[in-house]
């Protein structure tokens, strides 16, 4: 976004939707929170706009650019609902993704031998004569009758989508190519994807399996942009409509048409890149973000201001080796149901999700969640969204009473606390393994929750790992609406390297000239001004013999800088032949700094009401403060509820925190505890 722009991001959770308006010369922001609409998620998309547009009383006409962050891939994906698909493959290589990999999801139980059903059932994969060497020669040309007899197969088969992955094409994609194209001939109206339009390299059952769940998610995601731009084009809002990537970047809407499973880890990749915004703004590098919305948290962990990637992700039950954001995601938000079963209490991952969703929402819902918990303990005020929700406190109180209380033999309160003490947990194991698992100690890293219940955790959560900060967004509600808005253009363009090579080789020289050839082509299509792209050049490295590699930035000693990533992801490092197998260059279009405004000078705390909460000392009365009205320099002594638009923040007795110029809070343990 350009620093003249006025640019509209929209995130679309569970449970809610989340908008944040942005004029780029002078960094003013609008933001705006509706329910989600799953019927129609495009019914709140443009819900949220309209309201966004309003608040900051402007037309459609003068948006520049709509920005989107969605999960509609995943959740195809993981609710196996996704577009009826085929597979068109190597004449005896039928069976790649039924044999798979040895750590493949066997069902739950481990000494069950039954593998689970694949993306693509065995008679919907056809098969084309023709062959191509691991290092990219022809021997046997591309026989394309065949493939015209399987288009004719496919007719028969009632498919909505077909993949294309084809022996080794990562190292001669010509055959597959060709393939796809007569396929687009012959079968007009079907999506058709090429593994190597999507993961270029090497290991034909992950490419395989990239390319089915690309195709199995092609015609859902397409429909769901052709119908955003539509409801947009209605609305009269012609600003072209970019979408976030697992990458922590986004891409224009034709990118994604073609590759939608770049899009999987979406909308939590875009409230990473706000959390590291925020945290910059106050001088902070080393931060542990917890996103808690209405179904799931996310957990990543940022170190130096690096956003780590990782090859490694899964999607559900299926490995997924797009670079994406590295974070951990569990069942664990304030839509997450509590329930008994045989005398012990569990919290989610089932979710009450925007429909009927908790109980005090007074849409339906009986189940006691992590939200009616807070209800119950007077965490929450009884009016959010600026007062357009009301929570019903007794509703609230009877699904906690019903559903745990009195199972367990508990007060109503004991119960509540019991709910949050299971779920903060939950979240503090994943917080583990982003952090101790992987050589970081948390106790040196600024904690910072946001999603709508993230605030309401962030004391809970940095007092159970031993975090001394806490820091608060301005609007950590909507943060992956604002992380939209901070976002960078972003493009990879891989090559897998038919044999793997030694790392201080110089036959790399070509293949990355190459690759940066295409993303000169990329940052002209995507009209990036020349003082805005960055190059990145990235090398897939491993240990001779080892099946899996680590990402390296390629620098002037490649061998010692894999050694130091090996030892710190796994503890050790060997005296043994470092290989290159991929070489990746990412593009980067950056995205204009942030025109900010520090808020004035204001240590006045005014207290708007006073609200009765349950904590470890019983029953307390503490004061309520409008975070509107709040300036720098404001000191916020806990207990304290601070309550805004987006979301309500909780600061326990044990906490301290002090407005910064930006707006953000920050929190501190107080020294005497």
């Amino acid at each position: 976004m350009s620093s003249t722009d006025l640019a509209v991001a929209v995130d679309i959770g569970g449970t809610f939707t989340d908008v944040a308006l942005r004029n780029g010369a002078n960094g003013k922001v609008w933001r705006a929170k509706t329910p989600s609409t799953p019927a129609d998620p495009s019914e709140a998309f443009l819900d949220g706009i309209r309201r966004a547009m309003k608040g900051a009383g402007l037309g459609a006409d003068a948006l520049t650019e709509v920005l989107h962050g969605t999960t509609v891939a995943t959740n195809m994906i993981l609710e196996d609902r996704g577009a009826r698909a085929a597979l068109v493959t190597t004449r005896g290589f039928r069976h790649v993704l039924s044999i798979g990999r040895q750590d493949i999801p066997r069902k739950a139980n481990f000494y069950n031998w039954v593998k689970p059903n694949r993306p693509i059932p065995p008679q919907s994969i056809v098969e084309v004569s023709e062959r191509i060497a691991a290092g990219g020669a022809v021997l046997e040309v591309l026989d394309e009758a065949s493939v015209r007899a399987a288009a004719a197969e496919l007719r028969l088969l009632d498919v909505e989508a077909v993949a294309v992955c084809l022996l080794h094409a990562f190292a001669n994609p010509a055959h597959e190519a060709r393939t796809a194209a007569i396929l687009r001939e012959e079968l007009p109206g079907l999506a058709i994807t090429a593994s190597t339009d999507v993961l270029p390299v090497v290991r034909e059952y992950e490419r395989t399996l990239a390319a089915v769940l690309n195709a199995i998610v092609m015609p859902g995601v397409t429909t769901y942009v052709a119908r955003l731009e539509q409801r947009l084009a209605d609305e009269g809002i012609t600003a072209p409509l970019l979408l976030m990537q697992s990458n922590g970047g986004v891409a224009g809407a034709a990118k994604i048409r073609k590759a939608p499973a770049l899009t999987v880890l979406s909308g939590p990749a875009a409230g990473v890149v706000g959390a590291l915004a925020e945290a910059q703004a106050c001088g902070i590098k080393d931060i542990v973000t917890v996103d808690i919305g209405g179904t799931s948290a996310d957990i990543c962990l940022i170190a130096d201001g690096d956003i780590g990637l990782t090859q490694n992700g899964r999607v559900g039950q299926w490995p997924l080796p797009l670079p994406m954001v590295d974070m951990i995601t569990i069942g664990a938000g304030g839509g997450s149901i509590a329930a008994v079963q045989a005398g012990t209490l569990s919290v989610g991952p089932r979710s009450a999700g925007a429909v009927p969703g908790p109980a005090a929402y007074q849409n339906g819902g009986t189940e006691p969640t992590v939200t009616d918990a807070h209800v119950v303990l007077g965490h929450l005020p009884a009016r959010l969204l600026g007062g357009r929700m009301t929570l019903d406190v007794e509703a609230a109180t009877k699904a906690v009473q019903r559903g745990v209380a009195e199972p367990l033999g508990l007060t109503v309160e004991e119960a509540a606390r019991g709910i949050l003490a299971i779920a903060d947990n939950h979240m503090v194991g994943a917080v583990r393994v982003v952090s101790i698992e992987r050589g970081h100690d948390p106790r040196d890293f600024t904690l910072v929750p946001f999603g709508g219940a993230g605030p309401l955790h962030g004391c809970a959560l940095a007092d159970l790992i031993g975090a001394r900060q806490v820091l608060i967004a301005c609007a950590p509600g909507v943060l992956c609406a604002d992380g939209l808005l901070d976002a960078d253009l972003k493009a990879e363009f891989s090559q897998a390297l038919p044999e793997a090579i030694s790392a201080d080789s110089a036959e790399t020289d070509a293949i990355i000239a190459d690759l940066e050839a295409k993303a000169h082509e990329w940052f002209t299509l995507e009209e990036v001004a020349s003082a805005r792209q960055e190059l990145r050049r990235v090398a897939l490295m491993r240990y001779h013999g080892q099946g899996g590699e680590l990402a390296v930035e390629m620098g002037e000693d490649l061998c010692a800088d894999f050694a130091a990533a090996h030892k710190t992801l796994y503890g050790f490092a060997l005296e043994a032949v470092v290989e290159l197998v991929t070489v990746r260059v990412e593009a980067t279009g950056r995205a204009a700094e942030r025109v900010t405004s520090d808020l004035a000078p204001n240590s006045t705390v005014t207290v708007i009401d006073e609200a009765e909460i349950v904590g470890p000392l019983g029953r307390q009365s503490v004061p309520v403060v409008d975070r509107a009205s709040l300036g720098a320099d404001a000191v916020l002594d806990g207990p304290m509820i601070l309550t805004q638009l987006d979301t309500t923040t909780l600061i326990t007795q044990d906490w301290t925190g002090i407005v910064q110029p930006s707006g953000a809070i920050l929190l501190t343990r107080k020294e005497n505890t």
